[in-house]
């Protein structure tokens, strides 16, 4: 892990927010390289480990009520999302401010430091204080094309079951969904304010021209397009993210279109900082492409993808569990495998053939050309991609260096 690799090199390291480690304590978060912890993943089955849960129940005077609770005296016409917790005692402010405080205090050693600040919003249920509740109320944001249940039916079944597991909402009311969206986009702009907030604090302490920072995310949300919500699909609304890379001097401003991988982050840490990047590292370092120096650097001509299913639906509350070999529910989507190049992306599933899509000519991914025989050796070639990547991806760890016996 980064923290791990950086504090072995001198580095004060720092958490604050959502970790989602497993055990989820802070005493494990510290073993794994952090010096100091502060913790909040951000769910009720975790919230007996929470650092914020913690502080907001001596602090919040209305603490009894759940901090995702909503209001429920909210008027006709107005954002159903509002939540009972004032933004003052909210995960996300206090994110924000123990972010600045773990930040002074990092920046007060004389060390060089690291510190991961990790909010769990926009992430859902959508539950938002005002006044972002109401910052977007008049705005008709453009809402995913409604689907019915005869094309949900036309996906691979793994992709089936996930739009249709527990109680699908694949044809919720849509003025629900608006308001969602506008909660959504309200969590977003709060977003961007503590942000800003912690790089004006990091200009106080004069050390952002000798700091990168790194803004990216674990996955999207499908926000009920393709009719689902949540993640756990390869659609680009759940892992095309966001990454934004800043190190004024350094770093030459720019949008680039290169493709890369959420292992590349750590390599690319590790170079910038002129450390050491060990063999076992998968990732790829884009320091040269950002830093000016595109000669030295080679372009992915493809990413990959796992789908990972049983994290989501195998804690039993929807009635789903893992079998070793049978996947879940008979389907193993467990085994999901995706490739994307700039122009395709096929996605496989193990006994349940697959996607293939067009991103250029069907940037919507609604048209499945997978069993197309005019496209089949477009598959045969992304699928002979997807098995190199899966015989060499740990090939550093599988090849030492030398004979060890």
């Amino acid at each position: 892990m980064v923290q791990r690799l950086l504090q072995e090199a001198g580095y004060a390291t720092g958490s604050v927010g959502k970790l989602h480690f497993n055990p989820p304590t802070a005493e494990h978060a510290r073993s794994t390289g952090f010096d100091r912890v502060l913790l909040d993943d951000g769910i009720r089955r975790t919230d007996q480990y929470s650092d914020y849960v913690r502080w907001r129940n001596g602090a919040d005077p209305n603490a009894d009520a759940h901090y995702q609770t909503t209001a429920g005296d909210v008027p006709a016409g107005t954002n159903p999302f509002r939540a009972v917790v004032a933004k003052e005692y909210t995960p996300t402010a206090w994110t924000g401010r123990e972010t600045r405080n773990v930040l002074r205090s990092l920046v007060s050693s004389d060390r060089p430091f690291f510190l991961f600040s990790s909010y769990f919003k926009p992430h859902s249920p959508h539950t938002i204080p005002e006044p972002y509740d109401a910052l977007y109320n008049d705005v008709e944001i453009p809402l995913p094309k409604a689907v019915g249940l005869d094309y949900i039916q036309r996906l691979p079944l793994p992709v089936q079951k996930m739009v249709l597991r527990g109680t699908p909402r694949y044809d919720m009311d849509r003025q629900r969904l608006l308001w969602m969206y506008r909660s959504y986009y309200g969590d977003m702009t709060w977003l961007d304010e503590e942000v800003g907030a912690t790089l004006e604090e990091l200009e106080r302490t004069g050390q952002a021209e000798n700091t990168i920072v790194i803004l990216t995310t674990d996955h999207g949300d499908q926000m009920l397009d393709h009719g689902l919500f949540g993640k756990n699909v390869f659609f680009e609304d759940s892992v095309r993210i966001p990454l934004l890379v800043s190190w004024p001097g350094r770093i030459r401003p720019g949008v680039y279109s290169d493709l890369v991988e959420t292992v590349d982050v750590l390599p690319s840490i590790l170079e910038l900082c002129g450390l050491t990047v060990p063999d076992h590292v998968q990732g790829r370092s884009f320091a040269p492409l950002v830093a000016g120096e595109r000669s030295h650097y080679e372009p992915r001509k493809a990413q990959f993808s796992e789908n990972i299913m049983p994290e989501v639906i195998t804690n039993g509350d929807e009635g789903y569990f893992f079998t070793p070999g049978k996947g879940v529910g008979g389907v193993r989507h467990p085994d999901a495998k995706m490739i994307r190049t700039h122009r395709w992306k096929m996605n496989y599933y193990v006994g349940h053939g697959g996607e293939l899509y067009d991103l250029e000519d069907d940037p919507g991914e609604l048209t499945n050309l997978f069993d197309d025989p005019a496209y089949g050796g477009i598959v045969r070639d992304l699928k002979a991609q997807l098995l190199d990547w899966l015989i060499t991806a740990d090939e550093n760890d599988q090849i030492a260096r030398q004979w060890m016996i």
